[in-house]
């Protein structure tokens, strides 16, 4: 049949679609609204990236279809306040205060006019653009320069006449610091470049002190944040906001969003969640905080706020609610609707970065070390291999909360899938995945998927350093992009660490490090001292076990943190096994995670903080790592017990391979040049095959016989990992003994062979 549509049929069809369509749309309606949301970031998390919780729940509304913008407006203020203007209304304020300023202040007004000229040029150097101004920074003529540069010979040492854009970049960030100090003393003492008001945030057990302090005028950053949110309401008219709060750093400021909302939009529903209050606001009852919020939710956010949307669009009842507190009959009420389940990790959707201004993150270098500059320098997307964390045990962790408890990882096909989505949006190749503990299983599919797909990525994630990263593991790691790992070692001390449940030993530890650092990977570690029970003694011995990894090469960075007892940890919920005793049991009306405690065992935590990152700040820039440890402290500390060359004895021991018949053995080199020849010996001839390797960086050269040559030369192509067929070891024995040659064991672990990791045959 041929259809004519002249102009009357196109008329009476539309006619005639018209209620069908309407028809349709409204029974779409009823089963599925379409809301938006205004996903934000209150200052302040990061300057170099994005922090994750939005774009994670931006993609998952993108799975159910709900309209959402997202908005980071920790990195908007910082480049509002960091600019001309915002620099000339800045000291146009600090001119008009009354009050002494210290020496350091005075000298940075007396350069106002170099520091508003200079910094529009500053935050476009450091957020990558006009590289060639980093020769002129260097010069140290085009900045004005404050207490923050009172040890430039740091700088001479650390990038001397080389890396002229990391130098500048130094340059640049200290310039940034000493702004951020002319702020605090004079403006507004709550701020910081990635905290805000932290410590109202931090252990508030009771909400007073916050919301005084939300009583009082707005603050000079408050202003700069408030007439960006109102912008970005009239822009994007929201129904809802959803704040995330991952750190104290940001609570504040959350607050300040809410409470300007609350005033101005008041048919707005302001959504809380996060970090912060998945730990801390468990137990919440104080009702004054719902004058900034109308709804907090708790752990995974993605069932929580699909329920909200459909309730707040009346598509739901409010007993349908999944983790989330709100207020009714001037009481805070808990609803949690145990028929809604979660949603598994391969369900969520792939983080969505649209919407986000990532030309306008800031690349700061704050320490010169290559490790530790990471969490500052760089664009990172973020991503999870694994939801919560596969070990669970440690006792200072929060393992009762789901966030860890639920262990839940997601395939490397996903995985690499998102990767490559990201990639795409953002044009940032660089992944921070951000795992609890990424697994050492899933890191090795992710890796072979990576190399299979022949994707460029550079990686890094926090990993526990256990003995599955063998070397072989280690080297598919690196090639497959992965240039760092952070993990715990906590308190160096076996006897804390069987405490703590960490499941290693410092000689493990050590022996894994050797093998991420030789296979060119970074490593962090996390040190913790003042743990229940943890003597003067033992954390001398500690600091000493540090300085030899630093002294040996198989650490980079690390960093010291002072225990802190929690109320979801093993340790806090059995005091006792722990030989502790908890100061007070009342539960306050906020926040509820740090607990106060007394530790009648212990040694005098108090004296050790400083030097001990006195101590870990010089090790990072190769300074002082063979002085005494008493060097570090102003008061007196035990003589180490730790034999001076504990852990290099420990890499010293060869490691045991035991033949593993389901080890997986894979070849991630080019093919060989083979050269036959004939060797003589004692009257005797044999066939003799030359093998010559050749890789990116190494190259090995290896004599066997031809028959055992002919047959690695057939099976090194099935080896790739590009071949859908996988090989155990077992199989590459059976492969070997079908080709008539025997004494497989002896062959492979003979000397040729084992040089030939080096080039990418590696047994995983």
């Amino acid at each position: 049949m041929v259809l004519n549509f002249s102009q009357t049929n196109i008329i009476s069809n539309v006619i005639i679609i018209i209620p069908i369509f309407s028809f349709i749309l409204s029974t779409f309606a009823k089963t599925f609204v379409i809301t938006t949301i205004l996903l934000i970031t209150p200052p302040f998390t990061q300057l170099n990236t994005p922090y994750p919780a939005t774009a994670y729940l931006k993609g998952f509304l993108n799975t159910k279809g709900i309209k959402s913008f997202q908005s980071d407006l920790g990195i908007e203020v910082t480049c509002a306040l960091f600019s001309k203007n915002g620099l000339t209304n800045l000291f146009e304020k600090i001119n008009l205060l009354k009050q002494p300023f210290s020496a350091n202040v005075k000298k940075i007004i007396s350069q106002q006019k170099d520091y508003i000229n200079t910094i529009n040029a500053v935050i476009h150097f450091l957020q990558d653009n006009n590289p060639t101004l980093a020769h002129s920074i260097c010069k140290r003529e085009l900045l004005p320069e404050a207490s923050r540069f009172e040890h430039t010979e740091d700088v001479e040492n650390a990038f001397g006449n080389m890396g002229i854009q990391d130098k500048a970049k130094y340059i640049a960030t200290m310039y940034l610091e000493d702004l951020s100090d002319l702020i605090k003393e004079t403006v507004d003492t709550h701020f910081g470049f990635s905290r805000y008001a932290e410590k109202l945030g931090r252990s508030a057990n009771s909400f007073d002190e916050l919301y005084n302090e939300l009583q009082k005028p707005y603050t000079f950053i408050d202003e700069i944040l408030i007439e960006i949110l109102a912008n970005q309401m009239e822009e994007v008219s929201p129904k809802i906001v959803a704040l995330s709060v991952p750190f104290p750093g940001n609570l504040y400021t959350s607050l300040r969003c809410g409470q300007w909302l609350k005033k101005n939009y008041p048919t707005v529903k302001i959504l809380m969640g996060g970090g912060f209050a998945n730990t801390e606001l468990r137990s919440l009852s104080d009702i004054r905080v719902f004058e900034f919020y109308d709804f907090i939710t708790l752990d995974d956010g993605e069932a929580p706020i699909e329920n909200l949307v459909a309730y707040i669009t009346k598509n739901k009842t409010i007993d349908e609610l999944k983790r989330t507190f709100l207020l009714q009959n001037e009481n805070v009420v808990y609803i949690n609707n145990a028929a809604v389940k979660d949603y598994k990790q391969g369900e969520v959707g792939t983080p969505d970065y649209s919407d986000l201004k990532l030309d306008k993150y800031i690349s700061a270098l704050e320490v010169v070390n290559p490790m530790h500059r990471m969490w500052s320098d760089g664009r990172w997307n973020k991503l999870t291999m694994a939801h919560g964390c596969y070990w669970g045990k440690c006792t200072f962790c929060d393992v009762s909360l789901d966030y860890i408890k639920l262990y839940e990882p997601i395939t490397a096909a996903i995985i690499c899938d998102r990767m490559e989505t990201i990639m795409a949006q953002t044009e940032q190749n660089g992944f921070h995945f951000v795992d609890e503990a990424a697994p050492p299983a899933l890191m090795r599919a992710v890796a072979l998927e990576i190399i299979k797909r022949k994707m460029i990525v550079s990686w890094w994630t926090n990993v526990r350093f256990e003995k599955s990263f063998t070397r072989d593991l280690c080297l598919l790691l690196s090639a497959s992009g992965c240039i760092a790992v952070s993990g715990g070692l906590e308190v160096a001390s076996d006897r804390l660490l069987q405490l703590i449940d960490k499941g290693i030993t410092v000689e493990q530890v050590a022996k894994v490090n050797r093998n991420f650092t030789q296979s060119g990977i970074l490593v962090h570690a996390y040190l913790m001292y003042g743990f229940p029970t943890q003597t003067n003694q033992e954390t001398i011995d500690s600091l000493e076990m540090v300085r030899q990894l630093f002294a040996t090469n198989v650490l980079q960075s690390a960093f010291w943190h002072r225990f802190a007892l929690t109320a979801h940890s093993p340790v806090g919920l059995n005091p006792e096994k722990y030989k502790i005793k908890k100061l007070t049991n009342i539960v306050g009306s906020f926040a509820n995670n740090d607990v106060e405690y007394e530790d009648e065992t212990g040694g005098d935590h108090d004296n050790f903080g400083y030097g001990l990152k006195k101590s870990l700040f010089n090790y990072m820039h190769n300074i002082g790592i063979d002085e005494p440890l008493q060097k570090w402290f102003e008061t007196k500390v035990p003589r180490t017990k730790i034999a001076a060359n504990f852990i290099e004895n420990a890499l010293l021991e060869n490691e045991l391979n035991p033949f593993k018949p389901s080890a997986k053995v894979i070849f991630l080199g080019n093919m060989p040049s083979a050269e036959n020849f004939t060797q003589s010996k004692k009257g005797f001839t044999r066939e003799i095959t030359k093998l010559q390797f050749y890789n990116k960086k190494n190259t090995a050269e290896i004599q066997i016989p031809k028959a055992n040559a002919d047959w690695l030369l057939t099976i090194l192509p099935q080896l790739l990992v590009c071949n859908k067929k996988e090989y155990s070891l077992q199989q590459v024995k059976e492969n070997y003994e079908a080709a008539g040659l025997d004494d497989f064991e002896l062959f492979w672990d003979n000397k040729p062979m084992n040089s030939l990791w080096k080039v990418g045959l590696l047994v995983l």
